[in-house]
């Protein structure tokens, strides 16, 4: 007989998701991903300067703030056809690469690792046995048996204190969970190392854009970072090589630590890669423009139907209508006012909501579709249209994780074992090693740019009368996400946001056919419906963030929370 099981929030994640299953033998037979709040921006928004926009969008988050900024300057520069300098380009992709490098460190050690790693097993660990694993593993200066022994006696601290904090809640000691002490005590010295280096790559953001969160260079037609090699005041190449210096701080943790980290989970749970495959339409979007107009990117994106690299499709540029008329949103199970399929620019957000209705509406978030059918983004969408366009560092960072698999496994892998739960965590790898080359190549060629004597990072905009339509995107850590904004006499008349897990976590669609996270959570195991780890490891695979497609609602507005600051 079949148990309704209900995780509500899935934690470890921004917003509010919650996850229902039916579990029937010990597999998942159906589910709904359901999005506990409203975003409303898109009310805010309208009325507004299209200057502005950026400003408001990346609140959406405070996780994926730079991310919405980058779009939303896009897509008003694509209404007016406005271009952007190459150092502005340039000074974009550099804080794109460095809040990704950031984003997908975070993403696995901090966010999900712990769906995997039992830390509490790390106790048993022997940490001479530990840093030899370690040092056959790869050549990760960080594995010593006075580190490990060091980390080991860190935990003990907590366990003895009677206070896990962080590692409070995790299920330890689940019949899932497989890998040997001595790898959970090489995990949670590789988690308190990520500390570390994720906060170093995230200077860079902070650097080139004034602050992080919410970074605040941004400027439609540009940036807001003169060039001036003689002033303090300006970005100078003092701070550039600083920058550099950052850059090659977190090289050798990516390559050296998180791609094998990831090999060794995934060798350990290799009948992970038959489950959490799900949808199989992956779409994404090319990114990091070499040029003014949105023409030529370093890394490429497009859209790859049922999971078959050779029927992929490129899109090409700022201006591709491929993609400009394949996106849709439904509503018919969202709590919105109607049953509308409609394109972004012709959209409305009328919130009505009802209670959770298996076959009605049960969720806040919309449901994308592309060319009329769910497509699953993230790296893994990402990874396998970069592979397939013949990007070579992409095809380069696949074949070692792979590799390193077959070799920990003693078995073949091949990439077809990415269309999984286990193979987003190692896309999400690749695209970390993808993007530390890519922010090289990026700070390379600003600092090539700036020698010739061009300095320029704004073009000025203007707005002319009537009405404008335009869109933009970006391959943010999550996925592929767009905005889309009419403008009417230089004022917002529309503004919608598509993001990625509005993509992922939507609910069905107009034709019924399951969202990306519900797809992918069918069939998976569960070996105890009342601890349900299985069901976060699919789930956080995807890495959720809530916040961007959903935001609070009360309609009633009665007071929610009232804060007192000190």
């Amino acid at each position: 007989m079949a148990k309704r099981i209900v995780v509500d929030p899935i934690t470890r994640i921004e917003g509010h998701l919650r996850i229902d299953c039916e579990v029937d033998n010990g597999r998942v037979t159906n589910a709904w991903s359901s999005g506990q709040m409203w975003r409303g921006i898109e009310l805010i928004l309208q009325g507004r300067d299209p200057r502005d926009a950026w400003l408001f969008t990346q609140r959406i988050c405070g996780v994926c703030t730079t991310v919405h900024a980058i779009t939303s300057v896009r897509a008003v520069e694509n209404a007016i056809n406005l271009t952007v300098p190459k150092n502005a380009q340039y000074i974009r992709n550099m804080i794109i690469t460095a809040h990704g490098i950031h984003d997908h460190i975070v993403h696995f050690y901090h966010l999900s690792a712990l769906d995997w790693v039992d830390i509490v097993s790390a106790l048993k660990a022997d940490p001479a046995a530990a840093a030899k694993l370690g040092g056959q593993l790869s050549g990760w200066t960080r594995n010593s048996q006075s580190e490990l022994k060091g980390v080991q006696e860190r935990l003990q601290k907590f366990v003895d204190s009677g206070q896990l904090g962080i590692y409070a809640s995790g299920y330890w000691g689940h019949p899932a969970m497989k890998l040997p002490p001595e790898v959970n005590l090489l995990a949670a010295a590789h988690y308190l190392q990520a500390l570390e280096y994720q906060r170093r790559i995230n200077q860079v953001v902070s650097i080139l854009g004034s602050k992080t969160p919410h970074i605040q260079n941004l400027a439609v037609g540009g940036v807001a970072n003169p060039i001036n090699p003689d002033s303090q005041s300006t970005l100078t190449l003092e701070r550039l090589y600083y920058v550099k210096s950052l850059i090659d701080e977190v090289g050798a943790f990516i390559e050296d630590c998180y791609l094998v980290d990831v090999a060794a989970v995934g060798a350990f749970y290799a009948e992970w890669t038959k489950y959490g495959a799900g949808v199989t339409d992956y779409l994404s979007v090319p990114d990091l423009p070499l040029d003014e107009a949105g023409n030529d990117f370093a890394l490429p994106g497009g859209y790859i139907p049922g999971g078959d690299l050779a029927k992929f499709t490129p899109i090409k540029s700022f201006q591709d209508q491929f993609f400009r008329d394949g996106v849709k949103e439904s509503i018919k199970h969202s709590w919105y006012d109607g049953n509308w399929n409609r394109h972004p620019w012709e959209e409305e957000t009328v919130p009505k909501y009802t209670d959770f209705q298996d076959n009605g509406k049960y969720s806040w978030v919309k449901s994308p579709t592309f060319n009329g059918r769910p497509a699953q983004v993230g790296p893994l969408a990402n990874v396998l249209c970069m592979y397939a366009a013949g990007h070579e560092p992409t095809q380069k960072y696949v074949n070692l994780v792979l590799d390193k698999v077959s070799a920990l496994a003693k078995t073949k892998v091949g990439p077809e074992a990415l269309h999984s739960t286990i193979g987003r965590h190692a896309a999400r790898a690749v695209r970390t090693a993808v993007f530390y080359q890519s922010l090289k190549q990026q700070w390379q060629a600003l600092m090539d740019n700036i020698a010739k004597g061009d300095m320029t990072t704004f073009n000025p905009p203007t707005f002319p009368a009537g009405e404008q339509r335009g869109f933009g995107f970006h391959e943010a850590p999550r996925g592929t996400l767009s905005h889309w904004v009419v403008i009417e006499n230089g004022k917002i008349k529309n503004y919608q946001c598509v993001v990625p897990s509005t993509w992922n976590a939507g609910p069905r669609n107009s034709e019924d056919a399951l969202g990306p996270y519900e797809a992918a959570l069918i069939g998976n195991p569960v070996a105890d419906p009342d601890k349900p780890l299985e069901v976060l490891r699919t789930v956080h695979s995807f890495d959720p963030c809530l916040a961007c497609a959903v935001h609070l609602l009360d309609p009633e507005r009665r007071e929610i929370n009232r804060i007192k600051v000190l």
